[in-house]
């Protein structure tokens, strides 16, 4: 029994003493392959970085950490910064690029780089690249020579290693929590944009002998994911907060999704006006669900272009409200600011195939002074396409037609089928306009035109409404034929006393009985087609001129004309003559009675 004790004693202590030789002597091989790494590994991340990129960018760090055991390296304080003078040297052989990067971090993370398989098949194959909190700045430089160049690279990088390595490959290369920072010199005052907490994933980067010319790499890639969780800005002029949230594209696909977009006004609507100081229009946007396909990555990469087969938009609303009650801005002027000609203005190169809505409300609210009421006219679940938007001058040449085809419901009850037509080549803004209105109850347009025209409708009921103008900057001239029968309004006043509108009995049996026509067509089967010519004041905008000039087309259709509003002011005028002569010859009545009542009997 001793015997098998001591023999297992033994055992234990040869096997322990192996372990620890053995362990003792992979730990000075890994020590000594790592000090002899260290070098190789330094050389070739600081070779390859700078002959891949044709001389143009170096790279410099502090201190390398690597285990050999694992195949993992670590950069301190990693730096990657362009050569500006080799730059101008390739602007000079028109070999240079539209962009130029410089990249910071605290620290890169290189995981399983594999050094034996780089010491014998002189293949330096990483698993994975990790850029912690990088700080990547941009500067952008639309150069001539780029102009008609395919968006990729103009020479494959292996021309630059293939002396050293025969494939450099890199499984993925993450940019966590990237800060980025965008810098557009093509403008004479350079614009500056920056995004922070960006997370950006590298797929499958290879450079060999093939993968310059495999179709299906974008830049030696073959994807780009970006994520975006949350992105928040203030507007320069602290009126709104524009906010994404749940930002995703994938470079395979070409599909960017994004969970909600808003734009908010950081005041309400009757104190945005105020702290704007003039009668602003405030505008509340949110999309719940928006997605482009087909985007075209490497050529915005190369020339801020940015390119899409189609976009959707679904789940939303726009809001825009005006207080009428606050001074207008006489200086402002809004030529130039239709919907199409904000397009022309922006500072990126856009071109969106075809942009599909999805039950998107939108209203358009004023404050009137007169009546002290808020008046609202919405387009409520509207759907519909728009093609064509664009603001490329290449695009336009050939299609400088923009379209939009949208089917609503006016304040949420009769539907509108209306078709813009928005000239893109235009000087003058011009575009068209036209539409049908169907059946519906003619009151549920009290919600504007009481607070706005101060008119009641008591009641009526529309058959259809259709209208077809062509407008520019300076107005709109078209028609607006309205169909309908057993219309009857009340005209309104405010009345301080009561608080609210109050009718104004006489007047509005007046308009009814010489104004109004009751019905289109009339008993006598005649039809009243209104022509509408509008003279656009400067500073009226883009949903005020649409309404304004149908506005004019249903008062004249109703037949409020000014040959009928000359008549009833006529006759208003007889009836206040008439009036004031009955109350003088009431109040001399008064007055002889109440002498004759204080004269003494004896002289009556």
């Amino acid at each position: 029994m001793p015997d098998k004790k001591k023999y297992r004693y033994k055992f234990i202590k040869w096997s322990v003493g192996i372990f620890l030789i053995l362990a003792t002597i992979l730990a000075s091989i890994a020590w000594y392959l790592n000090i002899k790494s260290r070098p190789l590994l330094t050389t070739q991340i600081k070779t390859l970085l700078y002959k891949s990129t044709d001389s143009l960018y170096t790279i410099s760090f502090t201190k390398v950490s690597t285990n050999i055991l694992t195949g993992s390296a670590t950069l301190q304080n990693v730096k990657i910064t362009p050569d500006t003078n080799r730059y101008k040297a390739l602007i000079a052989l028109k070999r240079a690029p539209n962009n130029l990067y410089t990249v910071s971090l605290k620290k890169l993370v290189v995981k399983h780089f594999h050094p034996l398989t780089m010491y014998r098949e002189h293949k330096l194959q990483i698993e994975e690249v990790l850029f912690d909190k990088p700080e990547v700045l941009m500067v952008n430089r639309q150069l001539d020579f780029n102009e008609n160049r395919a968006p990729k690279l103009i020479k494959s990088p292996y021309a630059f290693i293939s002396k050293s390595l025969k494939e450099f490959s890199i499984n993925s290369i993450l940019f966590k929590d990237a800060s980025f920072k965008y810098i557009n010199k093509n403008v004479a005052k350079p614009t500056v944009f920056s995004i922070d907490d960006l997370n950006i994933t590298l797929v499958d980067l290879l450079v060999d002998s093939t993968s310059f010319d495999d179709p299906t790499r974008i830049y030696l890639l073959k994807d780009v994911v970006i994520n975006l969780k949350d992105y928040n800005y203030a507007t320069p002029d602290k009126m709104y907060n524009i906010k994404l949230n749940k930002l995703d594209f994938r470079a395979s696909t070409g599909r960017l999704r994004i969970n909600k977009f808003a734009l908010e006004p950081l005041y309400d609507e009757m104190k945005f006006g105020q702290v704007a100081r003039y009668a602003r229009d405030r505008f509340d946007i949110l999309m719940n669900d928006i997605s482009l396909n087909g985007i075209n990555l490497p050529l915005y990469i190369s020339k801020q272009e940015l390119r899409a087969k189609e976009m959707a938009i679904a789940n939303g609303f726009v809001a825009v409200f005006n207080n009428n009650s606050l001074p207008k801005r006489e200086k402002e002027s809004r030529i130039g600011k239709f919907p199409h000609q904000l397009l022309q203005k922006l500072g990126a190169p856009i071109l969106v195939d075809k942009i599909q809505l999805k039950d998107v409300d939108i209203s358009y609210a004023i404050y009137n002074k007169e009546s002290q009421q808020r008046g609202k006219i919405s387009f409520e679940h509207t759907s519909g396409i728009i093609s064509n938007a664009t603001n490329i001058d290449k695009v336009k040449v050939i299609s400088p037609i923009m379209e939009a085809n949208l089917s609503t419901y006016l304040l949420g009850q009769g539907k509108l089928d209306i078709d813009f037509k928005f000239n893109l080549a235009a000087n003058s803004g011009d575009f068209s306009y036209k539409g049908v209105l169907q059946n519906f109850n003619a009151r549920v347009l009290n919600q504007i035109t009481k607070p706005l025209g101060l008119v009641r409708i008591n009641r009526g009921n529309v058959d259809n409404l259709k209208f077809n103008f062509k407008a520019d900057d300076f107005g709109a001239k078209g028609t607006v034929d309205f169909s309908y029968f057993d219309l009857s309004v009340a005209l309104m006043k405010n009345d301080p006393e009561k608080d609210h509108l109050v009718k104004r009995g006489l007047i509005s049996f007046l308009a009814n009985a010489l104004i109004i026509n009751s019905e289109n067509p009339g008993p006598d089967g005649k039809f009243v087609s209104a022509t509408v010519n509008y003279e656009r004041p400067q500073n009226t905008s883009f949903f005020s001129m649409i309404w304004k000039s149908l506005f004019i087309g249903i008062k004249h259709s109703v037949g409020i004309t000014e040959e009928k509003q000359n008549e009833m002011r006529e006759h208003i005028a007889k009836f206040k003559a008439m009036k004031t002569s009955h109350q003088l010859r009431k109040k001399r009545r008064l007055e002889r009675r109440q002498q004759k009542e204080n004269q003494p009997k004896n002289e009556r």
